[in-house]
């Protein structure tokens, strides 16, 4: 038998150990994990002088804009900063122009990016106005539905208990999990208004406006509203002490509830304002001190499932305004999240094993991607080859992304990613891609 490709002289993340190893790959697929002298022959052959295998990254929180949004992000470039960052699964937020919220617009979205992806992409939606639409969308392919809190994106009144409770049950009746941005619309809008009648258009009364109780009351209006629904909630991008303990709650009365922290809440605090401006703003913003230890002993203890970039592209100019209120608020996170936590495992702060299942195997496991998110004989062949000896300083500048920007550029990381496989193909190799627009495959919910 004669397999796609072999990897030699590998040193392979498998069953929570290092070993040294060679991996064969046949049809996308991860064909035999073992000696090299057991490999079956190969139409190629990469020698990989010892470097790490790891799954590739599945990050559930991206925003690939494209279609109104393209001149921040599209299909291609947002796929592309992924396999630079061996970021192998992405999930698309449903916040674009138009929004997805219909099977219509979910049809159209993966039907123009097919034709542009590099990497696994898979497609939120937002919930419709009409609840009959829910299984519609469903059955389109969606993987999961996106509830924003703090504004009204899609088609359900997110005010109305009764609609959202509504709207969760069918969720968890057609066993599909749904992320949730928390922030309470009403408070944030109040506090809003207060410090624009203030006058107030700085840094400080952003962070103000997005107070810790803003996040409070929506994680557990929500805990409290699905208690009866069966859907599965996944709470995106926590911030604050309050809000973890209160999913932590929850998950200790039975409530199926994970949730989400970013590299940036992680490793930047409110005091970091002043050093990276602008391109620091992002929502929900960064935190003290005080939260950033809670976000930790949530990492170390179990509690936080998922790392998630939170990829929010931009144009520069719309991080560059007078007013707070007029800066676009996100940051581009699919090509530093995996050098900044290999950095963060060679300093020992985390461990291989929990890396590795906050990025790759509870992302797999929460979104029902069943063939992906570990390195085993059977599954995709998502793989990504790092050097952890090799440090480097990140460089916003040559980011694939659009959005040319970030609050680590400058920073020196230790992990350099050398190669990324998507279902077994080599899409990027040494920084470059290396293979073409529409390789990568649009993930629907009723294929994974």
């Amino acid at each position: 038998m004669i397999v796609d490709s072999v990897l030699v002289n590998a040193k392979a993340y498998f069953k929570r150990e290092i070993v040294d190893c060679a991996i064969a790959i046949e049809n996308g697929e991860v064909f035999k994990i073992g000696k090299e002298t057991q490999m079956p022959k190969a139409d190629q052959r990469f020698v990989l002088n010892k470097s790490l295998v790891l799954p590739g990254l599945i990050d559930p929180h991206v925003h690939l804009r494209d279609e109104g949004k393209a001149y921040k992000e599209d299909f291609y470039t947002g796929t592309a900063a992924a396999a630079a960052g061996g970021v192998t699964t992405v999930l698309d937020m449903p916040n674009n122009a138009p929004v997805t919220m219909s099977a219509e617009t979910l049809g159209n979205r993966i039907k123009i990016a097919k034709k542009k992806i590099l990497v696994n992409v898979g497609f939120y939606s937002e919930f419709p106005i009409e609840p009959k639409g829910i299984r519609d969308i469903v059955d389109e392919g969606a993987v999961a539905f996106k509830l924003f809190m703090g504004k009204q994106v899609g088609g359900l009144g997110i005010n109305d208990d009764r609609a959202v409770e509504g709207a969760l049950r069918k969720a968890g009746e057609l066993g599909v999990p749904v992320a949730v941005h928390a922030e309470d619309e009403k408070e944030l809008k109040k506090n809003e208004e207060k410090m624009r009648r203030s006058n107030r258009h700085d840094v400080s009364a952003f962070r103000e406006a997005h107070e810790e109780i803003v996040e409070l009351k929506a994680i557990e209006r929500l805990l409290r509203i699905t208690e009866k629904t069966g859907a599965a909630l996944h709470f995106c991008h926590i911030t604050t002490e309050e809000g973890l303990s209160a999913i932590i709650r929850g998950k200790k009365t039975g409530r199926l509830a994970t949730c989400e922290v970013t590299p940036h809440h992680l490793l930047l605090s409110s005091d970091d304002f002043g050093r990276y401006g602008m391109a620091a703003v992002t929502i929900p913003p960064l935190r003290g001190k005080r939260h950033i230890k809670a976000l930790w002993n949530g990492i170390l203890n179990g509690w936080i499932d998922v790392l998630g970039s939170d990829h929010a592209p931009h144009a520069f100019r719309e991080k560059d305004a007078s007013s707070i209120w007029d800066v676009k608020a996100g940051i581009p996170g699919l090509e530093t999240t995996l050098p900044l936590v290999m950095s963060l495992v060679m300093k020992k702060r985390i461990s291989l094993d929990r890396a590795v299942s906050l990025l790759s195997e509870k992302p797999a496991e929460i979104f029902g991607l069943k063939d992906r998110g570990l390195l085993e004989e059977g599954k995709k062949a998502d793989l990504v080859v790092v050097d952890l000896k090799k440090k480097f300083k990140i460089d916003a500048s040559k980011f694939h992304s659009k959005a040319k920007y970030s609050p680590f550029d400058g920073w020196e990381v230790q992990g350099k990613l050398l190669k990324t496989f998507v279902n077994g193909r080599l899409v990027m190799e040494d920084d470059e891609i290396v293979e073409k627009a529409g390789c990568g495959v649009a993930i629907r919910r009723n294929s994974v």
